[in-house]
């Protein structure tokens, strides 16, 4: 399987990936979690890079470098991982680019969806887990968490135009004209970690049905 956790800043993706690799590895599964932008060296150099505070980064080369560490990582780690039969955990994928650099930035969906394509190589996920939380208080959450990156420093009609556009991706219409993306579920992601982690436990276990572990 391949399961992605996506949401606006702050909605608790890292902890319950987390919390997700735990319950699957106990369940017997062999589990690899992911992130992105990262996960190889040359991510690792490019997350360092896009989230510097000091970096100045135009929006077309923004959505390039998110490619180039993507596509990185789908040869690199992604891949070969779901060949040899494990289940992958990932921290962001493309619903993020349609959000931040389409939705956020304004660049032309289609000239993005075609280099994700390229990026991808197709690969598509099985299900996304889409945490849904108001932007004041995922942006308040990820304050908690020390100084902003350069991404969480964008203003606020940017982050609102990005949480609008997760809204969207959780919607019958748009997901059945974007068959790229898989299943898309969205999950209240207000209350503890651990009361979130039920709700997306639910979630994951009716396709973990469909996937026995080898």
């Amino acid at each position: 399987m391949l399961i992605v956790f996506e949401g606006p800043e702050g909605a608790g993706k890292t902890t319950q990936l987390r919390l997700a690799a735990e319950w699957l590895t106990a369940e017997g599964r062999s589990v690899l979690a992911v992130r992105e932008p990262g996960g190889t060296p040359l991510g690792d150099e490019i997350r360092r890079l896009l989230l510097d505070p000091q970096s100045v980064i135009g929006a077309r080369a923004e959505a390039m470098l998110f490619m180039a560490s993507r596509a990185q990582l789908m040869d690199q780690v992604v891949r070969p991982a779901l060949a040899r039969g494990d289940t992958v955990l990932l921290d962001r994928f493309f619903l993020s680019t349609y959000a931040y650099q389409v939705a956020g930035r304004g660049l032309p969906h289609d000239q993005v969806s075609v280099a994700n394509r390229l990026a991808t190589a197709e690969i598509r996920p099985d299900l996304t887990i889409l945490l849904a939380l108001p932007v004041q208080v995922g942006l308040s959450r990820a304050l908690q968490r020390g100084p902003r990156d350069r991404m969480e420093q964008a203003d606020a009609q940017f982050h609102e135009r990005v949480a609008t556009a997760f809204t969207e991706f959780a919607t019958p219409a748009w997901q059945a004209a974007h068959p790229e993306a898989g299943s898309v579920r969205a999950v209240d992601a207000s209350g503890t970690p651990q009361e979130v982690f039920e709700r997306v436990r639910d979630v994951v276990a009716g396709l973990a049905r469909k996937f026995p572990p080898r």
